[in-house]
């Protein structure tokens, strides 16, 4: 599982946990997350400008 992080806010989406309180359940993976979505923590960054990582949180 990878993790991707926000370069604003640095809000990381973890694929292994999800991101329940937006509707991806622990095992999410980040192809299945819509092209369109932003960050939850500060909704500057969009899906395409996070960055992958090996952060997890």
């Amino acid at each position: 599982m990878s993790a991707y992080i926000c370069p604003v806010c640095q809000y990381v989406y973890d694929e292994a946990k999800g991101a329940p309180r937006e509707g991806f359940p622990a095992g999410t993976q980040w192809d299945a997350i819509p092209d369109d979505w932003c960050c939850p923590d500060c909704g500057v960054r969009e899906k395409v400008d996070f960055e992958a990582t090996n952060a997890s949180v």
